[in-house]
């Protein structure tokens, strides 16, 4: 019989994005993180003992005959802590570790939060029910560059995007611990707004879940929640140490759930984060493949007389993808747009393109002059791969990402080995062949805006709130790719924002040469050095070009038909246009 996690970890893989978490207290229990009813009983000490009584054994009930009420957690804030700040630093040292803590590690992110931020980054999950009032989720997230939206009020559920539209949603049942409206009592935690059970009801309906750290004692709207949903199109599994009893066992036959026995939260998303990565790397291709590859290419580079295998090489492995990619597994029309089948789709785009990257990569960098024209037919046969513009224009448009890697994976090379022919070659020589058999340089047509625009690009991991979301996400996905060329993290920066400055001046050049009104594609450059003036790419192009005159080496590859005054008329055309639009 096949284990549980390996189920678990197998349908999370093969329906990427489907699982949402829902998450109580025992996820946080090993930070040292109390529950609500902790904090509400620990207030209630500190009250008792301001009024100079003993609450024990029961700090509840003790409030009750003292007060005639039940305990209600923003009374009892307001009764110890009359102002906001201090009510503020009250909860800190619930939530917020002391130095004592941080030396024990103690309030900090644990290894559960981290591995649930990995699946998040992978794209595996997208959505987080919990009612634990602590961040450590979010800090955990932070920590690898995802920003989740977060929903602890009513309120924020009005102004949150559509759930297809969301890169990572956290919605904080009970509320944040610095919100004074979080939900502790049992008249508190026995309805929700009918806001938020909306939302609940469209993730229990839509997603499979897992459900960990969370007994169902005391959440009864959550509760409630869970048992208004009748669909079952995916599998709810509900890790347990002990037998279920109660309402969790009623709950689990509910939802026909699967029961995973596991001995904490910390050891179970470890394991489920890294046999989904285990599963996700043997669908790659084998990393050796692509390191014989390189190898060869090196070898074959070397010498003149290798030129016919070098051929072979490239050109094998370019005909190789471009079977996997005019196949039938990336199909345009009869496929509604989806959040998860994008994911799906730029995940497998990757994957089939990484060896032929690779190839393309070290080309650029270590080839000469004479191997040009290999990358820019290479470039060339993938994205000319189709001439059919009919279908949904996410999935049509989509189809040039495997194009756009080697663009980028070659053009960055190019200029990390200072290899302007090659980078010129690239730009310029490769071209899209259109309709009638008209030719564009490829730099016209094949560029991040035209792969994706803003909105779907948001929809990439980590990528729901940046201005320029594919540029992000190379500049993130070519990060460790570039190690080996470019160890440093600021020169890695710099080559890359090199590119898409001149990939993005070169198509404004050529926009102008044609008649056209001046424009070029944007890339993290542009808001990228606005924030950061010390790293300006555009400043510094300045520079070299003033300085060098038309010895500055992209305008000896060709570029700008070798002139530096139009290479300045360009430029200033090109950064007056786009600091005057009023998205940037």
């Amino acid at each position: 019989m096949i284990d549980s996690i390996l189920s678990l970890a197998l349908s999370i893989h093969t329906n990427k994005g489907v699982y949402a978490l829902l998450l109580g207290s025992g996820v946080s229990r090993s930070a040292g993180i109390p529950t609500g009813w902790e904090v509400v009983l620990d207030l209630i000490r500190k009250l008792a003992l301001l009024k100079g009584q003993d609450c024990e054994p029961d700090p509840a009930a003790w409030f009750k005959d003292t007060f005639g009420e039940e305990p209600d957690y923003a009374k009892l804030l307001d009764d110890i802590a009359k102002s906001p700040s201090e009510r503020q630093q009250l909860l800190r040292n619930y939530f917020e570790p002391s130095e004592a803590e941080k030396e024990q590690g103690l309030k900090a992110p644990m290894a559960c939060h981290k591995a649930i931020a990995e699946l998040v980054a992978s794209g595996f999950v997208r959505v987080v029910v919990t009612t634990n009032f602590d961040r450590l989720l979010e800090k955990a997230m932070e920590s690898i560059g995802i920003i989740p939206t977060v929903i602890s009020t009513p309120d924020a559920v009005d102004g949150a995007l559509p759930l297809t539209h969301t890169g990572c949603l956290i919605v904080k049942a009970n509320g944040d611990y610095l919100d004074s409206r979080i939900r502790n009592t049992p008249n508190e935690l026995s309805k929700y707004d009918k806001r938020l059970n909306s939302l609940l009801d469209r993730i229990f309906d839509e997603f499979g879940l897992i459900i960990c750290g969370w007994s169902a004692e005391w959440d009864v709207a959550l509760r409630a929640a869970l048992e208004r949903c009748k669909s079952y199109r995916f599998t709810t599994f509900w890790t347990v140490r002990e037998e279920p009893q109660g309402i969790a066992k009623r709950l689990i036959d509910l939802r026909r759930a699967e029961v995973i026995k596991i001995r904490d939260a910390d050891s179970f998303f470890q394991e489920l984060a890294e046999k989904v990565s285990a599963l996700q790397d043997i669908a790659k291709p084998h990393p050796l493949s692509a390191k014989v590859a390189v190898a060869s290419l090196k070898k074959y580079l070397s010498e003149d007389r290798y030129r016919i295998p070098l051929h072979d090489l490239i050109m094998g492995e370019t005909e190789k993808l471009f079977k996997e990619l005019s196949g039938d597994l990336f199909p345009v029309q009869g496929v509604p747009f989806s959040v998860d089948e994008f994911l799906n789709r730029v995940t497998r785009f990757e994957t089939l393109a990484e060896t032929l990257l690779s190839l393309m990569i070290n080309g650029c960098y270590w080839g000469e002059e004479i191997h040009q024209k290999l990358w820019t037919q290479c470039l060339e046969r993938i994205a000319n791969l189709h001439k059919d513009r009919s279908g949904l224009i996410v999935w049509v448009n989509l189809r040039l990402y495997p194009a756009l890697l080697l663009f980028y994976g070659g053009g960055i090379a190019s200029i990390a080995a200072e290899r302007y022919n090659t980078l010129a070659a690239l730009l310029i020589k490769a071209k899209n062949i259109e309709r009638h058999d008209r030719e564009r340089p490829l730099v016209q047509t094949l560029y991040t805006w035209a792969v994706m625009d803003e909105g779907v690009g948001q929809q990439l991991p980590g990528m729901d709130r940046h201005y320029t979301p594919l540029s992000d996400h190379l500049f993130k996905i070519f990060r460790e790719t570039f190690r080996s060329f470019l160890p440093d993290d600021i020169l890695y920066q710099k080559c890359f924002d090199r590119f898409e400055y001149l990939l993005a001046l070169v198509h404004a050049d050529l926009e102008l040469k044609q008649g056209h009104s001046v424009w070029g594609p944007v890339g993290c450059f542009w808001w990228r050095h606005e924030r950061e003036p010390n790293r300006n790419i555009k400043k510094e192009i300045e520079i070299e070009a003033t300085r060098e005159g038309e010895d500055w080496p992209p305008l000896k590859a060709g570029l700008f038909d070798g002139s530096i005054e139009r290479f300045q008329a360009t430029k200033k055309a090109f950064d007056e246009t786009i600091a005057k639009a009023s998205r940037w």
